[in-house]
């Protein structure tokens, strides 16, 4: 072996035992009396490693830092084990903070990887993607000339960031389509409402929420007592729409669920450190003191969204309409480290309280209804017996020839509401939402 092989070994060597050591004690901590013992390290592999990296640091066409191959090992390590584990540099790490807090750059698509091509998992409501026409599971192939094939996660997500304001052509793939797509999308700066509400009709409250992050709570709370208020009582029935919602924080999905939940089990985790266990129950207290529910999801609906469906769906708290989720079911670490960047990890996968693994397999709803769109029926002006020259009066009373609608209403009418989304009638789901609400409603009233 040649001497900078060796000495690259013996580096590497005292990494690996440093981290070994750290971690063993770590265990032996937990596990008192134990006499576990130190694993032997893969000498093998660790000798293929420096061999690998040697000969790139002597043949490789240009120069490569050592730096930079210790950083791309890194990232490789962490890409190998799922879609959701990466390394984030010190640029990334803020930028996931300032995330969370819901205010970025971008293009307003929550992404992940898949056989090494970007996958949307959905785009943001308001955003450049949303409006765009970008749709969840679309395979992002090229971003501008550069192939997203060998990119890790974050270097895509890198690329796609940018000046507000810039251009980048994304080249998709998408399900049904013979052709890749390539849509040009303009940068912006993502500012995201968290919460969105509007009633439906008097009594039936709909809320909307686009993510999950750290106000989600507190606006859910304010939105509905401003329902409340516009109704002028409390609500008969709410929709809850996470249709197309990527997740986010944790915390702020246990709030949700907790705020319609008097008492049970949200959440709980289960890893392999003891810290990445965890059990998140209810507290005494309903937001619409136990009026009715409909959860609306579909395969944009993913982590934090399937959490809250998941729990509200085993207590029977809400009926869950739509169709299946994403299937994000694994809980992801943030660990910063000491050069300013951090290691994002999968630590955990969670449960919902009747013990499910969302993972990979999705929240079912109970009743699937397909994702339509409503038209006005052009029997809808049809000739009546009432519109008949010399027809019959009933013998009750002359009557009333009906008020023609205003234009303004009518073109009010395919407007988009405050939520950003059509009105029910134009929203097959919701529309279907709505009808099961007072459904449930109307069979309440009968029973008490």
């Amino acid at each position: 072996m040649k001497l900078a092989t060796r000495y690259i070994l013996v580096l590497i060597l005292g990494m690996f035992v440093g981290a070994v050591i750290i971690l063993d004690m770590g265990v032996l901590a937990e596990r008192e009396g134990s006499k576990d013992t130190l694993a032997p390290l893969p000498l093998d592999e660790l000798r293929t490693f420096t061999e690998v990296f040697s000969r790139i640091k002597a043949d490789y066409v240009e120069p490569v830092s050592d730096k930079k191959l210790l950083e791309d090992a890194v990232q490789g390590m962490l890409a190998g084990l799922d879609p959701h584990s990466a390394y984030l540099d010190a640029t990334s790490f803020k930028d996931m903070r300032v995330e969370t807090e819901g205010k970025f750059g971008g293009l307003g698509i929550e992404v992940t990887m898949e056989n090494g091509f970007v996958k949307v998992v959905s785009p943001i409501e308001d955003t450049p993607a949303a409006r765009a026409g970008i749709k969840p599971g679309d395979l992002v192939i090229r971003l501008d000339e550069k192939a997203v094939k060998g990119l890790t996660l974050t270097e895509a997500v890198r690329l796609m960031r940018g000046k507000p304001g810039t251009d980048i052509t994304l080249t998709i793939v998408r399900e049904g389509v013979s052709k890749p797509l390539k849509i040009t999308l303009t940068r912006a700066v993502i500012k995201i409402q968290s919460v969105k509400s509007r009633l439906l009709e008097p009594g039936f409250g709909y809320v909307r929420i686009t993510q999950f992050q750290s106000g989600t709570e507190k606006g859910l709370a304010e939105v509905v007592r401003k329902l409340e208020t516009e109704n002028k009582g409390a609500l008969r029935g709410m929709v809850l729409d996470l249709r197309n919602n990527p997740g986010g924080v944790l915390n702020a999905a246990v709030g949700v669920s907790d705020a319609f939940l008097d008492k049970g089990l949200i959440v709980y985790t289960e890893g392999r450190v003891e810290d990445s266990r965890m059990r998140k129950s209810a507290v005494p207290g309903d937001l619409i003191n136990g009026a009715p529910m409909v959860v609306l999801i579909n395969g944009g609906s993913a982590s934090a969204s399937e959490i809250v469906a998941g729990a509200l769906q085993d207590h029977r708290r809400a009926v869950i309409m739509g169709t299946k989720s994403f299937g994000k079911g694994s809980v992801q670490t943030i660990v910063p480290i000491s050069n300013g960047a951090a290691l994002k990890i999968t630590t955990a996968r969670y449960y919902t309280p009747n013990g499910r693994s969302i993972q990979a397999s999705g929240i079912e709803p109970d009743i699937i209804t397909e994702e339509a769109r409503l038209t006005k029926s052009e029997t809808a002006d049809r000739l009546k017996e009432a519109d008949l020259a010399r027809h019959l009066e009933n013998g009750d009373e002359p009557l009333k020839k009906k008020a023609e609608p205003k234009k303004e209403d009518n073109q009010n009418d395919k407007k988009k509401d405050e939520t950003g989304k059509a009105p029910a009638v134009e929203d097959y789901q919701l529309q279907e939402a709505l009808n099961l609400l007072k459904g449930i409603t109307f069979f309440r009233a009968q029973g008490s």
